[in-house]
C-alpha cells in the first residue's frame, strides 16, 4: 500500500469519503477511550483527540486530492509551455480516471505542439527555397545580367507554382482541422483522372517515368473530381520523389467489388518498413525528409479518402526488397457531406485571414508595486490552495522552507513537559516550558525585530511567569490567556480592533495551515543520513530495554529492586497522561511557531466598508437616546444617594445594601455596550462638514463622560456591598474589569476629541496586559483574606467557609492575622489548599505554596473540631 495514497485501491470517491469519515471517527473514539482509561482530564484529552482525528483526516484526504494538486501544478507548467508534464494516476476512482484523461490530453497537446513547431520549421524551409531562387532571378533581370526570355520566365513561374502548391497544402490542412470540406459529387472517369495525373507528373521534368493501368478501362465512379485528383496527385508526387533517377512509378486502378474500387501507386524507391507503415501518414515529414516536400501530401491524401468514405494504407515492404506500395480503397459511389454549423464557423475562423490589427497603444509606465504586492500572475494559476488559506488570501505562505530544527525543538519542549508536568503542581516546570515555547516562537518570528513584537514578547514572558509566583488557579489562567492574546497580536503586528481576535483565531488555524510545511519538513528529515538512524536506534534500544529489563526484573528480586530504584513508576495511567501532554504541548508550540514564521496579513484588518449615514440625525438620534438614558440613570443614583435610607425604603422597598448589589452585572454590560456604540457611531457617522464633526464630538464626548460616571457609580456600589457582605476574589476581579473598561472608555474619549483612534487597539491590548499583571501582583486571594479579616476585627462576621477555599496565596495572611484556634483550621495544610509545597521538588516549586508552607509551620496541629469551625460564621468576642 502506498503510504502517501492509502486509499488508491478503492474504486469510488464516495466510498473513499465514507471511509475517511469512518476512520476519523474511529480514531477520535479510540483516543477518547484511551484518555478516559488513563484518567486524562478533559481539557487535555479533547484537544489531543481533535488533533488526532484531524491528522488522520489530513493524511487520507491528502492522498485523495494528490492527483488534483499534481494536475494543478502540471496545468500551470503547461500554461507556461511545458507539455511534458504528467500526473501519477494510480487510483482507480473518478479522480484517477480524470488523471489518466489528463495525461492523454497532455500527450495530445505535446504532439500538437511538436507538430506546430515542425510545421513552422518545414514551411519556413519550403518558403525560403523558392523565394530565394525567385528573388535571385528577379535581381538578375533588374540588373540586366539575365535577359527576360522564355526560359527565365518559365523558371520564375515554376517557383511561383511551387509556392502556390505549398499554400494549397496549408489551406487543405486548415480544412482538415476545421472539419469543413463538403464534397461536390459527379461522375468521374478513372482512366482520364490517371492520365491527367501522369501528364502533370511528366511536366515537372523529373527523371522518373510514370505510367497507368485501369481495369476495366471504362471504370466510372461517383466522387468529387477535384478532391479525387488531389488524392491521386499527392500519391504520385510522393512516389516520384522517393523513386531513383530512371525509375518507374506505376498507377493501377481496378474494381474491387460492386461497391468499392482500389487505387495502388507503386514506386522503385527504398520502400516502407513495417514499423513506419502508419507513421508515413502523419504530418510534417515523418517519413524520409531527404526526399524533400512539406510532409503534408500523404496526410491530405488520407483525409480525402476518409472524406469519401474510404481509406489509404501503406503496404510494408518485405525485407531485402525495394519499392513502396500505397493503396487507397474507395467507394464507387461516395455520399455528399455538408459541414455542420460549428464546422462552418471553424472553417471561417481558420481559412479567413484576420483583419489587420490596430496598432497597439503606447505602453503606460508600470505602477510601482508595494513591498508586499504580488508580481504578474499566471491567469491559469490558483496558487497554493485558493480560498482563505491560498496564495491570493490574507494568509500566503511567505516562508515555506522546511524547518526540521523547529520541529525537533517543539518535540523537545513537548517531551520536557511530558516528563515534568504530570504528578506535579503548577510551578517552575510549567513556567520553563512556556518560556521555552515563547523563545522558540520569537526566534523564528518574521517580525521579531519590530518594537511592538519585542514589547509583546516581554509582556507575554512576564505574564506566564505568574505560573511560578501564584497558586490561585483563576489568576494563573487569566495571566496565561492574556499572554496568548498578547503573543498572537505581537507575532502578527495587529493594529486594529478586528486584527487582535483574528490573530488569536490564527493560532489554532495554524494547525491546518501549517500541515503542508510540516509534511515538507518531515520529507526533508527523511533524507538526513544521521537523524533517522539515530531515532531508530533509540527506539529499538528502548524496546529492548523494556522487554528484557522487565523479564530480568520479574525473574530476580535483587535485580528488580535495582530497577525500581533507577526506573520511575511508569504505570499505564502515567504513560497515557505523558503521551497526551507530549502531543498537546508539542502541537501548541508547533502551531505557534508556524504563526510566527508565516503570520497572516491581517495586521490592518477592518470590517468591510459600510455606507455612512446620509443625514446627521440618522446616528445622532440613537446616540442621543443612549445619552439621555445614561443621564437619567445618574440622576436616579444621585437621588438614592442624597435621599438616604428612608427615601430608598419608601421608594423601592429595598435596603441600601440590597440596592447597591442590584444590577451591578447590568452596569458592566452597559459599559461594554457603550464601547461598541461609540465605535459603530464613529464608523457610520458622516463628518464631511465642520458642523457634523462638532456634533459627533459633542454627543460621543458626553456619552463617554457619562459612561465614566456610571463606571465610578458601579465601583462605588460594589465597594459598599463588599463592606456590607464581605469580599471575594470574583468581586475583586469584576471591580478590576469594570475599572479596565473605564480606561478603555477614556481611550475612546481621547480618540473622539481628535476623531482619530488608530492607536486605541494597541493601547487597549497593553492595558489588558498591565491589568492582568497588576491583578497577579496584588495577590487577590491574600488581599481578599486581608480585607475580610479587617471586617472581622471591626465587629462583622467572618465567612470561614469561604476563606478555607482560598488558594495557598492567602495562607500567610490567614496564619498571621487570624486567631490561632481559627487559623489552625482555616489555614490547615490538608484543607486550605491542594499541594502545600511540602512535596514540591525544584521543578514543582511555586512562590505562593512555598510561602504557605513557611506560614503554617508555627501553627498547632488542627483538632477534630475544625469541621464546625469551617462551616460556621465567626463573630468577634
Amino acid at each position: 500500500m502506498n503510504t502517501d495514497r492509502p486509499l488508491d485501491g478503492v474504486g469510488s470517491i464516495k466510498v473513499k469519503l465514507g471511509l475517511l469519515v469512518g476512520i476519523s471517527v474511529l480514531v477520535a473514539v479510540t483516543i477518547a477511550e484511551v484518555a478516559d482509561g488513563g484518567r486524562v482530564p478533559l481539557w487535555l484529552s479533547v484537544p489531543v483527540t481533535v488533533v488526532g482525528a484531524l491528522a488522520v483526516t489530513q493524511w487520507l484526504a491528502r492522498g485523495m486530492t494528490s492527483p488534483l494538486r499534481e494536475m494543478t501544478a502540471a496545468a500551470q507548467a503547461m500554461a507556461a509551455g511545458d507539455y511534458g508534464q504528467r500526473v501519477r494516476a494510480s487510483s482507480t476512482d473518478e479522480v484517477g480516471e480524470l488523471g489518466r484523461t489528463f495525461n492523454a490530453m497532455a500527450a495530445d497537446l505535446a504532439s500538437a505542439d511538436q507538430q506546430r513547431r515542425q510545421l513552422v520549421a518545414t514551411v519556413s524551409h519550403e518558403l525560403r527555397t523558392p523565394l530565394t531562387a525567385q528573388r535571385a532571378l528577379l535581381e538578375n533581370l533588374v540588373d540586366g545580367v539575365v535577359r527576360p526570355d522564355d526560359a527565365a520566365l518559365r523558371g520564375a513561374l515554376a517557383q511561383s507554382e511551387r509556392l502556390s502548391a505549398l499554400v494549397t497544402d496549408l489551406l487543405d490542412l486548415s480544412r482538415i482541422d476545421a472539419g469543413a470540406a463538403p464534397l461536390r459529387l459527379a461522375e468521374v472517369k478513372v482512366a482520364g483522372l490517371l492520365r491527367a495525373a501522369v501528364a502533370e507528373a511528366s511536366v515537372d521534368g523529373r527523371p522518373v517515368r510514370v505510367r497507368d493501368v485501369v481495369e476495366p478501362a471504362d471504370l466510372v465512379v461517383q466522387a468529387d473530381p477535384g478532391r479525387l485528383a488531389q488524392l491521386v496527385a499527392n500519391l504520385v508526387d510522393n512516389a516520384v520523389r522517393h523513386s531513383p533517377a530512371g525509375g518507374e512509378v506505376l498507377l493501377t486502378a481496378r474494381g474491387l467489388d460492386d461497391t468499392r474500387w482500389v487505387l495502388e501507386v507503386r514506386d522503385e524507391g527504398p520502400g516502407i518498413p513495417a514499423d513506419r507503415a502508419e507513421r508515413v501518414f502523419e504530418r510534417f515529414g515523418s517519413g524520409d525528409d531527404a526526399s524533400g516536400g512539406t510532409g503534408l501530401g500523404l496526410a491530405i491524401a488520407r483525409w480525402v479518402a476518409e472524406l469519401h468514405g474510404g481509406e489509404v494504407s501503406a503496404v510494408p515492404t518485405p525485407p531485402d526488397t525495394t519499392g513502396a506500395l500505397l493503396r487507397a480503397v474507395l467507394p464507387r459511389r461516395a455520399r455528399a457531406t455538408r459541414p455542420t454549423h460549428l464546422q462552418e464557423e471553424r472553417a471561417m475562423t481558420t481559412l479567413t485571414p484576420d483583419p489587420a490589427p490596430a496598432p497597439p497603444p503606447a505602453p503606460a509606465a508600470p505602477a510601482p508595486l508595494a513591498p508586499d504586492a504580488p508580481g504578474p500572475q499566471n491567469p491559469y494559476a490558483r496558487g497554493d490552495g485558493g480560498g482563505f488559506l491560498g496564495a491570493g488570501s490574507p494568509w500566503p505562505e511567505a516562508d515555506g522552507r522546511p524547518r526540521p530544527g523547529v520541529v525537533l525543538a517543539a518535540l523537545g519542549i513537548g517531551a520536557w513537559a511530558s516528563v515534568t508536568w504530570p504528578e506535579r503542581n503548577v510551578g517552575i516546570a510549567v513556567t520553563a516550558t512556556m518560556l521555552g515555547a515563547g523563545y522558540l516562537m520569537w526566534s523564528v518570528a518574521r517580525f521579531r525585530r519590530t518594537t511592538f513584537t519585542i514589547a509583546c514578547a516581554v509582556a507575554a514572558a512576564l505574564l506566564v511567569s505568574v505560573t511560578a509566583l501564584r497558586d490561585a488557579g483563576g489568576v494563573v489562567v487569566l495571566a496565561v490567556l492574556v499572554a496568548v492574546v498578547v503573543a498572537a497580536a505581537g507575532l502578527t503586528r495587529a493594529r486594529t480592533v478586528l486584527a487582535v481576535p483574528l490573530a488569536v483565531m490564527a493560532w489554532p488555524l495554524s494547525a491546518l495551515r501549517g500541515l503542508p510545511l510540516l509534511g515538507r519538513t518531515i520529507t526533508t528529515t527523511s533524507r538526513m543520513r544521521v537523524l533517522w538512524p539515530v531515532l531508530r536506534t533509540v527506539g529499538f534500544s528502548l524496546v529492548v530495554l523494556a522487554v528484557f529489563g522487565g523479564l530480568f526484573a520479574s525473574g530476580d528480586a535483587v535485580f528488580g529492586t535495582w530497577a525500581e530504584a533507577v526506573v520511575p513508576d511508569l504505570g499505564w495511567d502515567t504513560i497515557v497522561m505523558r503521551t497526551f501532554v507530549l502531543v498537546l504541548v508539542a502541537g501548541v508550540v508547533l502551531t505557534g511557531a508556524y504563526l510566527a514564521l508565516n503570520p497572516p496579513a491581517t495586521a490592518d484588518a477592518a470590517l468591510p466598508a459600510s455606507r455612512r449615514a446620509s443625514r446627521p440625525w440618522e446616528w445622532a438620534v440613537p446616540v442621543g437616546i443612549v445619552v439621555a438614558l445614561f443621564a437619567g440613570f445618574l440622576v436616579a443614583q444621585a437621588a438614592a444617594m442624597w435621599g438616604g435610607h428612608t427615601y430608598l425604603r419608601e421608594t423601592t422597598g429595598l435596603t441600601y445594601a440590597e440596592y447597591v448589589h442590584q444590577g451591578f452585572g447590568q452596569l458592566t454590560a452597559a459599559t461594554f455596550l457603550t464601547v461598541v456604540v461609540v465605535a459603530l457611531t464613529m464608523r457610520v457617522a458622516r463628518r464631511e462638514s465642520a458642523r457634523d464633526g462638532l456634533l459627533l464630538r459633542l454627543l460621543l464626548g458626553v456619552l463617554c463622560v457619562l459612561t465614566l460616571a456610571v463606571v465610578a457609580s458601579a465601583l462605588y456600589r460594589m465597594s459598599l456591598y463588599q463592606e456590607a457582605y464581605g469580599y471575594t476574589v470574583l468581586r475583586v476581579f469584576v471591580d478590576g474589569f469594570e475599572l479596565w473598561l473605564g480606561l478603555v472608555v477614556a481611550f475612546l474619549l481621547a480618540g473622539v476629541v481628535r476623531l482619530r483612534g488608530s492607536w486605541i487597539p494597541r493601547a487597549v491590548l497593553v492595558s489588558a496586559a498591565v491589568f492582568a499583571l497588576g491583578f497577579a501582583a496584588m495577590n487577590p486571594d491574600g488581599w481578599v483574606a486581608d480585607r475580610n479579616i479587617d471586617r472581622f476585627e471591626a465587629g462583622k462576621p467572618l465567612d470561614t467557609l469561604y476563606l478555607s477555599t482560598l488558594s495557598a496565596d492567602a495562607t500567610p495572611v490567614l496564619a498571621e492575622r487570624l486567631p490561632r484556634d481559627i487559623a489552625r483550621c482555616v489555614a490547615d495544610p490538608g484543607r486550605g489548599f491542594e499541594g502545600t509545597g511540602k512535596d514540591d521538588d525544584l521543578l514543582g516549586w511555586n512562590l505562593g505554596r512555598s510561602r504557605a508552607v513557611a506560614a503554617v509551620k508555627g501553627l498547632p496541629v488542627a483538632s477534630t473540631g475544625c469541621s464546625s469551625v469551617v462551616v460556621e460564621e465567626y463573630r468577634p468576642r
